[in-house]
């Protein structure tokens, strides 16, 4: 791995552990709540709906049909299994860091249900490590450059919005979220870095 990456790896994991240090001594809350003041301004029946619909592209059902589209779509049936592999390794690894910290959801702003642990996000670290690989993966396409890039500022875009619907629908605090984005980005890099030579891009596969 080269060293910007590698640079990149070690300050998303320094500050995913300021985050999780300060969430242990409980001190997020001004920060926390002046987010959720900001993103939550203006609240309305419109905006829920919305964000009640972003936040099912990171359910697993979506997740899982994405993951199964690539694995019957693409001749290159690595695309798929490795898909599949990532949206399982984020998973398990949300898990076991919700297991670690095992911070409360804020129960008294939900709009939605959700039960489990609050930090970090999970649906922020899908949204990143999911999407993101896919995004990776676009750009090995036989697709025009274009098409490219607007598949990629389109996934960026929902991306973002991923981890502004938690905390609007009251489920995760905005900390959760950013360190659900932090992990997460730490870890695509080091999952992109150990399957990229499995992938064998043949450039027509897109």
């Amino acid at each position: 791995m080269k060293r910007k990456k590698w640079a990149f790896v070690i300050i998303s994991l320094l500050m995913f552990g300021i985050l999780a240090y300060l969430v242990r001594e409980n001190k997020t809350g001004e920060f926390d709540s002046f987010i959720y003041s900001i993103i939550t301004f203006g609240k309305n029946d419109f905006f829920t709906g919305f964000y009640k619909f972003i936040t099912m592209f990171a359910s697993e059902v979506m997740v899982l049909f994405i993951s199964l589209m690539f694995l019957l779509i693409f001749k290159n049936k690595r695309y798929g299994i490795f898909v599949i592999f990532n949206a399982f390794n984020i998973l398990i690894l949300n898990i076991l860091l919700k297991l670690i910290f095992m911070r409360d959801r804020p129960y008294d702003l939900m709009i939605i249900t959700e039960t489990g642990y609050s930090f970090p996000s999970g649906h922020a670290m899908c949204a990143l490590g999911f999407y993101g690989f896919i995004i990776y993966l676009t750009w090995h396409f036989n697709l025009e450059k274009k098409i490219k890039i607007t598949f990629t500022i389109l996934l960026s875009i929902l991306i973002v919005l991923l981890g502004v619907s938690r905390v609007y629908l009251g489920v995760h605090y905005a900390s959760d979220v950013l360190a659900g984005y932090m992990v997460s980005a730490a870890y695509l890099i080091i999952y992109i870095n150990f399957i990229n030579k499995y992938l064998k891009f043949s450039g027509d596969d897109g």
